[in-house]
């Protein structure tokens, strides 16, 4: 019986169904990386999951030395059936990411290469395990199909690659991708889902550092801090007060990590243990740890990001008294929101929200100081004594 179950084994790992390639015919002359490609779909989440994502999947791109393919980031529209799909270079510059590997937007490798390189016929789908039988579902559900849909692409063929990792610090590891998916048959790996963890690991937050936002965004956020945060320092917060996230920080104490924790608790836990009240803080706390940031940069005024507009209200209310100004950027666009808070001299974000990470990244990667509600600067979770 373990012989059988062995043998099993093995031919699920170099099993492919039977497939419909059509033998490549490439130009002499065309230009396209002879190591392959890796494109994936942004499946999971909203922003700041995506960016979490992206970090990986870069990190694993330059692991098995294949240009990465830049997808566009998902969005989901309020009253709209389908997500929207934007392209990467709306929100982020292209160029520097090739200072750190080989990367190409989605929308050129498909005008450009996939018609002679990975044209239909020889488009394989790749997952970690097989759905319904022998499929990968590339296309099941929304955001799935709309994303593919947006290239006009459908799939051939199927692939597991399971038990392979993705984190490519691993012993060998590119040549055991390299042996289950040779380039010659696997030009570009198509992933159904971004093959890297959430949230970012430690080794690839540092790669924030090559991820710049676009001239439009830098130029939206610049101009805003021109005309209404420019009377002196100024204090970014964001608050993730919406009532969805309320609900799910009730189970944020049952576990040593919730979401993007590590962030401040450290990836072992060894700053701090999570709690409820920092995963959603309550105003007193709030209030306090403002107006002490307030006094220490001499800050002119307060920025705040948030998903819940009547928190902007409350904050005024509380700080009536104090000579400082409170704005929030209407109408709110996260992605500016989020340039502006890594502009800030002081930043105070959400320790679990993958939002309030991005930009606590992006001030790491400049050195800027930033902190987190409900959580001091020596290193572990406050208690109410200290606030």
């Amino acid at each position: 019986m373990e012989q059988l179950r062995i043998a099993f084994c093995i031919l699920m790992y170099f099993s492919v169904s039977v497939t419909t390639a059509v033998e490549l015919d490439i130009p002499e002359g065309f230009k396209y990386d002879q190591n392959g490609y890796v494109a994936y779909c942004p499946c999971m989440g909203r922003f700041g999951n995506q960016a979490d994502h992206f970090l990986g999947v870069l990190a694993f791109a330059k692991g098995l030395d294949r240009t990465l393919i830049l997808p566009p980031w998902i969005e989901y529209a309020y009253m709209m059936p389908s997500s929207i799909q934007v392209p990467f270079d709306k929100y982020f510059q292209v160029e520097p990411l090739r200072m750190f590997h080989k990367v190409i937007t989605m929308e050129k490798f498909m005008e450009e290469i996939a018609p002679v390189l990975w044209p239909p016929g020889n488009r394989i789908g790749i997952c970690f395990r097989f759905r319904d039988g022998d499929t990968c579902a590339m296309k099941e559900g929304n955001p799935f199909g709309p994303f593919w849909d947006n290239f006009n692409i459908d799939f051939d063929n199927y692939r597991s690659y399971q038990p392979l990792s993705y984190s490519t610090n691993q012993h060998n590891i590119r040549e055991k991708w390299d042996e289950r998916f040779p380039v010659s048959t696997f030009p570009v790996l198509a992933f159904s889902g971004a093959p890297a963890s959430f949230p970012v690991t430690e080794e690839n937050r540092k790669l924030h550092y090559f991820l710049r936002w676009s001239d439009y965004i830098n130029k939206e956020a610049d101009d805003f801090i021109a005309k209404e945060l420019s009377n002196g320092p100024f204090v970014g917060i964001h608050l993730r007060r919406g009532s969805d996230f309320k609900k799910a920080c009730e189970h944020a104490s049952s576990g040593r990590q919730f979401f993007a924790s590590p962030q401040c608790l450290g990836f072992n836990n060894e700053h701090g243990q999570m709690s409820d009240e920092l995963c959603y803080a309550d105003w007193k706390t709030i209030n306090k740890q403002l107006k002490k940031t307030i006094r220490l940069i001499k800050a002119t005024a307060v920025f705040v990001a948030t998903d819940h507009d009547p928190s902007v209200k409350e904050l005024k209310n509380n700080f009536k008294n104090v000579k400082v100004k409170i704005i929030q950027r209407t109408p709110s666009e996260p992605h500016i929101d989020l340039a502006i808070l890594g502009k800030s001299d002081h930043y105070i974000g959400n320790c679990v929200s993958s939002f309030s990470a991005f930009a606590k990244r992006e001030r790491d990667a400049s050195n800027k100081p930033s902190s987190f509600w409900a959580f001091n600067e020596k290193g572990h979770v406050k208690n109410k004594t200290e606030l």
